[in-house]
């Protein structure tokens, strides 16, 4: 019961943090020329914050002429999520409903709360909470932010554009224990900043995907310390 209270305040923590970024996309959405009702149905329908990001940014860039381009780079940083889907698919189990219904809330976050997990149990548990906790509040806020969008100004001032990034960085550190996981994310950060300026965008994201499978694959940093100290430990209790 302990471990399990721990999953359901992991999970809550990443749902409050990342709910709040939903008020800085409902007020960025009516800024760009969409209206109330588009908004909340672009939240209820896409939900997964990057896509919805990227098709506003594009669309504000260019109106309806851009519409095209907007769908094209929504879809390809969502690409992710078929990754995701894939890697989830054991995890939730069930029947084609079940998995149909958890393809609806399978992002970010509700992948990384459910793989930071030991227990296969436990992994579920971490997935509904964080997909469907993330799924309500968003929507929430997204209608918040799109109703009072110019009241709240600009939602940098409020740290909202860091909330979502920074309960990730915070559910991803404390993996970070061996060199080559280290070594994954530092590329992959790198390549994906470097191509951002020069690429659409979902693209720096997929690019930066393939190279953190490429260093990942061939584990070129070779075993974790832990794992160094705890033979050297049983070398010296055989001795």
């Amino acid at each position: 019961m302990t471990a399990e209270r721990e999953v359901w305040r992991e999970a809550l923590g990443v749902v409050l943090a990342t709910s709040a970024y939903g008020i800085s996309f409902g007020a960025l959405a009516v800024a760009a020329g969409l209206d109330v009702w588009q908004t909340c149905v672009l939240s209820l329908l896409m939900f997964t914050g990057g896509s919805q990001f990227a098709f506003v940014g594009v669309f504000a860039a260019g109106g309806v002429a851009a519409l095209p381009s907007a769908i094209a780079s929504a879809v390809l940083l969502g690409v992710r999520n078929v990754a995701y889907g894939m890697r989830m698919s054991p995890v939730i189990g069930g029947g084609p409903a079940t998995r149909a219904l958890a393809a609806h809330f399978t992002i970010d976050e509700s992948t990384a709360v459910a793989i930071a997990q030991s227990d296969p149990r436990l992994r579920r548990v971490g997935f509904w909470v964080t997909g469907i906790g993330i799924f309500v509040g968003w929507n929430i806020t997204t209608l918040i932010g799109a109703l009072v969008g110019n009241v709240l100004g600009d939602p940098k001032d409020w740290g909202l554009d860091a909330a979502a990034a920074a309960a990730f960085l915070a559910l991803l550190w404390p993996r970070l224990q061996q060199r080559q996981a280290i070594a994954v994310g530092i590329a992959a950060a790198v390549v994906a900043a470097a191509l951002t300026p020069f690429l659409l965008p979902g693209l720096p994201v997929l690019v930066a995907a393939v190279v953190a499978v490429i260093v990942g694959w061939f584990n070129w940093l070779g075993r974790p310390a832990s794992d160094g100290r705890a033979a050297d430990a049983d070398e010296k209790g055989e001795s």
